[in-house]
């Protein structure tokens, strides 16, 4: 009881995301991550990463950037590192009033803060820096926020705590072990869960 409890109190307190929003299931090779998007805040990027979602673009990608007090990232990369083709880039929409909060999904880009495709990170801590403060340049840009994890925070964190070492092309942060999404599909609610006494 008091882990439910416990769940439900942390759950509404770093809710951002409310209302009648599309729900998603990331199988992972560590579990299953549920996230709701921001359909009405981020509905350019919400219909991004469900286009790539939908092709099934994400199957067999892995998360290849992961540092244990920042984000795990992931969405381009297949399990032997080679980048996958992607769309044309989406307007960034960090300017929507949702924050890099722990939990939160954001497309990840290049310094071009118009340059996201279908790469994304979850943040495993508050990310301020990477928040919308104007549109000067890249950093003031921001990442847009697009969603937030309503489930499996726990995997979120087996995965930042994951052994990391250099693999090419990247020098460093890309899991020992790699940390396959199996799949990223719509779901029309989330599934029940065992009790807790």
């Amino acid at each position: 009881m008091k882990k439910s409890v416990l769940f439900i109190i942390l759950a509404l307190s770093s809710t951002q995301i409310l209302g009648q929003n599309t729900l998603v299931k990331m199988a992972t090779t560590e579990g299953d991550i549920y996230l709701q998007l921001a359909d009405d805040k981020a509905p350019n990027s919400v219909k991004n990463f469900l286009s790539y979602a939908n092709e099934g673009f994400y199957n067999g990608t892995i998360f290849h950037r992961v540092i244990s007090t920042f984000m795990i990232q992931g969405g381009g990369f297949t399990e032997d590192l080679e980048r996958k083709p992607t769309k044309d880039p989406i307007e960034n929409e960090a300017n929507n009033g949702l924050k890099n909060l722990r939990g939160t999904i954001s497309m990840a880009r290049l310094p071009d803060p118009h340059s996201a495709t279908a790469q994304f990170f979850i943040n495993v801590q508050d990310n301020a820096a990477l928040n919308f403060t104007g549109e000067q340049n890249t950093n003031t840009w921001g990442y847009a926020v697009f969603g937030q994890v309503v489930r499996g925070m726990d995997v979120v964190d087996e995965i930042r705590f994951t052994p990391t070492a250099g693999k090419m092309p990247f020098r460093k942060d890309v899991p020992i072990t790699n940390v396959v999404i199996k799949s990223v599909e719509v779901i029309d609610r989330l599934p029940a869960t065992d009790s807790v006494d």
